[in-house]
């Protein structure tokens, strides 16, 4: 009876190796998109509209005129003022995070236009120690506004940060101070300052000039706050309500003004600033 049977072949199966780096996985609604449609859509999920976290290079790319963005201040870097060290030295912390990031510091700073007109922009980035705000963090924060204050131009800041710096204590807690003194000289003289909150924005960071802002808006689903959830849950012994802290819920309680797509800050942005700051104005003073 063998000899009736035929032998059934076996096929190898065909291992299909998808290159790295293709696809993304939603963190919102967890779905696998194609890289580049994501990156068409600057960095926001086309499936639930769900706001990527982007560098400060790339926010500047989505805000600014193409080419028009000058950076100033390079060289302030970090020093180590108390000697700190945890698992490692804070220099060595820091020059980890400038090789991960690409950048200096957690923020950058310099002049730029949005449809031609002159504007200072402050972008942090949440890749270099969280964002957190340090004595140099700080210095460049303050040092834009004063570079506002002497072009008579809007400054516009973006925050993306987890607080203050511990690793520079007092030093770094002072820095709120600071910048907000910074930020009061511009109210005085009538310079527009519109601050940005993207996710997410806490601590040190939104207890100054994240919340200072004569316009504050926020991106979509964007955690705001001071203390993150846990933290106020473990305090006040009750369950916080739904989306607490999301951009959303902070609209709608008067904490900020408006909630705007990442595709839609550039023209709201110039819009604000033709309104509160024509250009007839801002070029006779």
């Amino acid at each position: 009876m063998a000899w009736f049977k035929k032998k059934k072949e076996v096929k190898a199966e065909k291992k299909v190796k998808i290159p790295e780096g293709l696809w993304v996985k939603c963190d919102s609604c967890r779905e696998i998109i194609y890289k580049r449609e994501i990156e068409k859509n600057l960095n926001v999920c086309p499936k639930c509209n769900y706001h990527f976290r982007i560098s400060a290079h790339e926010r500047i790319r989505f805000i600014a005129d193409e080419d028009s963005f000058v950076e100033m201040d390079i060289e302030l870097e970090t020093t180590n003022p108390l000697n700190f060290q945890d698992s490692m030295p804070y220099i060595t912390r820091i020059e980890e995070n400038k090789k991960k990031s690409g950048l200096n510091e957690a923020v950058i700073y310099g002049d730029a236009l949005i449809k031609q007109r002159p504007v200072v922009l402050a972008i942090m980035d949440f890749s270099f120690m969280g964002g957190s705000m340090g004595s140099v963090v700080g210095e460049k924060i303050a040092r834009a506004a004063e570079r506002a204050l002497e072009k008579k131009a809007p400054l516009i800041t973006v925050s993306s940060s987890g607080g203050a710096r511990m690793q520079e204590g007092m030093f770094s807690l002072m820095q709120m101070a600071k910048v907000s003194a910074a930020i009061a000289r511009l109210k005085e003289t009538d310079v527009l300052y519109i601050s940005i909150l993207a996710d997410p924005t806490f601590g040190g960071v939104t207890a100054s000039f994240a919340m200072l802002g004569d316009i504050i808006i926020a991106e979509p689903k964007s955690l705001i706050g001071f203390a993150g959830p846990r933290v106020i849950e473990q305090t006040i012994k009750q369950q916080l309500p739904e989306n607490f802290q999301r951009a959303e819920f902070l609209l709608e309680h008067g904490m900020i003004d408006m909630v705007i797509e990442r595709k839609e800050l550039k023209n709201t942005i110039y819009k604000l600033i033709e309104h509160f700051m024509p250009a007839n104005i801002a070029n006779s003073s």
